[in-house]
């Protein structure tokens, strides 16, 4: 896989938040990472109490699976970024993650083209709200330019408000509301299709 590294610090920041920024690092994932990664995803897509607790070590397996098949075969337009935390050494020092590959969908193709697509963005419980998915995204829209795509989209859960309230800040847009009858009788949540139409210039 390309090795891409990205610098965290992207704009001025006093000094105190400069110190904070300069203590993630963001970088193509590897084999290494695939136990980091699970976890993280696991623990803030799945519940470890009640009916799903004793599923858990099963959904993470499965989801470490889906990761090593796509490290292993990755497509054309396709990775999967970490944040680490550059204060601690060794293999625990993974916080975050995303995914980014291009997808076809009926609903929002134009002309036959695929769009970048946004996925499985995950930080760990005890590193949110400092910044790490905002330097995720903007790596994101780094390598959106480097591809040659100038949109950007993803789904967020209409009942997630603080991710939604992130993306809004980070200039997304609401662009469709998914809707579908079994969701009712589930009683889950419906998902947003976000998009963000990026600048000409790349994020510095």
């Amino acid at each position: 896989m390309t090795s891409w590294f990205f610098d965290s610090s992207r704009q001025p920041l006093t000094s105190a938040a400069h110190q904070a920024s300069q203590q993630f690092q963001i970088r193509a994932a590897t084999a290494t990472d695939l136990t980091g990664i699970s976890q993280i995803i696991a623990e803030s897509f799945h519940s470890q109490t009640g009916f799903w607790g004793w599923a858990f070590p099963l959904l993470r397996l499965g989801i470490y699976e889906d990761f090593r098949n796509r490290l292993l075969s990755p497509a054309p337009h396709h990775i999967c970024l970490v944040a680490i935390d550059t204060t601690i050494t060794g293999a625990n020092n993974l916080v975050g993650t995303v995914e980014l590959g291009l997808r076809f969908h009926n609903s929002w193709k134009q002309d036959g083209r695929s769009f970048p697509y946004l996925s499985n963005l995950a930080v760990d419980e005890k590193y949110r709200r400092n910044g790490v998915a905002s330097k995720l995204l903007l790596s994101c829209e780094k390598l959106c330019h480097e591809w040659g795509f100038k949109d950007l989209y993803l789904h967020v859960l209409e009942d997630n408000y603080q991710a939604r309230q992130l993306y809004f800040k980070l200039g997304y847009r609401m662009h469709k509301v998914e809707s579908n009858w079994n969701l009712f009788f589930l009683k889950r949540s419906r998902q947003i299709l976000l998009h963000k139409h990026l600048s000409a210039d790349s994020p510095d």
